[in-house]
């Protein structure tokens, strides 16, 4: 099986919960015990029309970084950041935390999306891993007469016996680098999977992440070979 490096690009998470009046005093309370830390998780409140939010300040073009505190739900995200899944994960379980229970929220279910690039090790442009190794060869795609500038596929794998999670996948070239190939794993958990509250919101981040390095990668890797394999 192929080796590779993934480079985690984006982060999502939501806590569901009963929907309620966003509360900016609760938020900014622990915005502010952040500043009596040397390890904030965001920088930066502010109240928005649907409600308050956490940030940090961008420090390049495309990267994001806040927690939105909706109506019904805790809405996490981060992009280009460089945060690895363990940080993420424990971002998440520290505001879920400190602002679900100054709030005494139970949460209902959690969504997360974690999307990632890596390289193919033996073909130089993703799409024709796509489209010779997933597809079965570029005579699959001449029917549309046009050479497309993006393939693609999409999984999704509902609750069953093992897991009572739902998981989707998607598989993609990536628009920006036609070296790079687009992973984007999603995680559905119900009230069932979040019995320990921010703790269990966090252990169902990681094994989104373990789902997409040990399933979805395992799953490219069956047709990342070289054509003499």
């Amino acid at each position: 099986m192929p080796r590779y490096a993934p480079r985690t690009i984006g982060y999502a998470c939501e806590l569901l919960h009963a929907p309620r009046t966003p509360d900016p005093a609760a938020v900014q309370k622990v915005h502010n015990h952040f500043f009596e830390e040397a390890d904030r998780c965001y920088s930066s409140f502010a109240v928005t029309p649907l409600g308050p939010i956490l940030t940090n300040p961008a420090t390049r073009q495309g990267v994001v970084s806040q927690v939105a505190f909706l109506a019904d739900r805790f809405q996490f995200r981060e992009e280009m950041g460089g945060l690895t899944p363990e940080d993420f994960a424990a971002r998440v379980r520290r505001i879920a935390d400190e602002v679900g229970t100054r709030r005494g929220i139970e949460f209902l279910g959690q969504q997360v999306t974690i999307r990632t690039l890596v390289n193919p090790q033996h073909f130089r442009d993703a799409r024709a891993l796509l489209a010779l190794g997933m597809l079965g060869g570029e005579d699959s795609v001449a029917c549309f007469g046009k050479q497309p500038g993006l393939i693609g596929v999409r999984f999704a794998f509902p609750p069953d016996d093992e897991s009572s999670a739902a998981h989707s996948v998607r598989i993609e070239s990536y628009a920006q680098d036609s070296r790079s190939l687009f992973l984007e794993t999603q995680g559905s958990y119900g009230r069932e999977l979040l019995l320990e509250g921010p703790a269990s919101a966090a252990e169902n981040v990681l094994e989104t992440y373990r789902f997409l390095i040990e399933r979805s990668l395992r799953f490219v890797a069956n047709f990342d070979r070289s054509a003499t394999t």
